[in-house]
């Protein structure tokens, strides 16, 4: 088997869209497209940064071995989304996406600093804000979130987040489930 026919194997089986899976390595869907059709080779990094956001290593992915159920994920696991506005930090703590429709992030937003503005889409979000204090805005609303509150809202509404500190930053998990 090709390398670009068992990456592409993997985004499939993991049900991911090529889209997806360049956001989360940090790279082009082209170039993604390049390398699943062995158009382009990958250097060692890129193939890292690509087997990274897959869930997986070079050393499992180039073995024969079945891949076995990921249960722990350490820090280093982690996948930075690196799209984000100047002064948030956001970290996918999981390094599969299966379930698909399960996306938790550890988000750590400078004082002052938002998230990108949400439009509304299907699916509900949840979070639980573990330091400072954050202001969640639904459409015209805005609620005042403290450290170990949570949040749950359906994501029909445009929404984002904002660090309401000028001094402090503010850290929280936030789940997107599609």
């Amino acid at each position: 088997m090709q390398i670009g026919e068992k990456i592409k194997s993997l985004r499939i089986m993991r049900n991911m869209t090529q889209e997806e899976l360049a956001t989360r390595s940090d790279l082009t869907r082209g170039f993604i497209s390049q390398v699943e059709r062995d158009l382009a080779s990958p250097t060692v990094e890129n193939l890292e940064m690509i087997l990274r956001a897959l869930g997986t290593d070079l050393k499992d992915f180039f073995s024969n071995l079945e891949n076995k159920e990921k249960i722990v994920f350490t820090k280093e696991d982690r996948i930075p989304i690196y799209d984000t506005p100047t002064g948030v930090k956001e970290e996918l703590l999981l390094t599969t996406s299966e379930p698909k429709n399960i996306e938790p992030s550890l988000v750590v937003l400078e004082p002052g600093c938002s998230t990108d503005i949400e439009k509304p889409h299907e699916g509900v979000e949840l979070g639980y804000v573990i330091e400072g204090e954050i202001e969640l805005y639904l459409n015209k609303e805005v609620y005042l979130v403290r450290k170990e509150e949570t949040f749950f809202y359906s994501a029909n509404k445009k929404h984002f987040i904002k660090n309401k500190s000028s001094t402090n930053s503010a850290t929280l998990i936030w789940i997107e489930i599609f």
